[in-house]
């Protein structure tokens, strides 16, 4: 009896099945195409049977000169800030992004003063009321 007509094991076909994974990760494979061959893995009976699913595939490719880039988990947070803290140097970044939209309100309502030639209600203004509640709750945060 030849090696092709003897059957193979469970730990045979889990062989082929993680060189079929590899196959695909290299993009040698298409996803339609690995999911093929993986059913025929699992429904071969016969080492000839699993060897005609990975003949047209070369060897293993070591990690060195695989295009895949291998899993990096993110690093930790640092210990010291909090959950939710957004502390960057150049201070708060809200202050920035909201302070910009605080500061384009008031140049329209600067420029639609001009263009009536009236003083109109200052709505702006409430515009800061957030704004000075952050100031405030970051200052807060910090004699802590």
């Amino acid at each position: 009896m030849s090696r092709d007509e003897m059957r193979a094991g469970d730990t045979d076909r889990q062989a082929v099945a993680d060189r079929l994974k590899t196959a695909l990760d290299e993009g040698r494979l298409d996803l339609h195409e690995y999911d093929e061959r993986l059913q025929q893995t699992y429904a071969a009976r016969t080492f000839g049977d699993l060897d005609s699913l990975v003949t047209d595939l070369p060897g293993t490719v070591p990690v060195q000169q695989s295009r895949v880039e291998p899993y990096e988990p993110p690093a930790a947070p640092l210990a010291a800030s909090g959950a939710g803290d957004m502390r960057r140097p150049g201070g708060p970044p809200f202050l920035a992004s909201y302070g910009g939209v605080v500061l384009l309100c008031f140049l329209i309502w600067g420029a639609s003063c001009l263009a009536s030639g009236d003083f109109i209600y200052p709505w702006p203004f409430w515009m800061l009321i957030p704004l000075l509640l952050g100031v405030l709750g970051r200052w807060g945060k910090r004699d802590r």
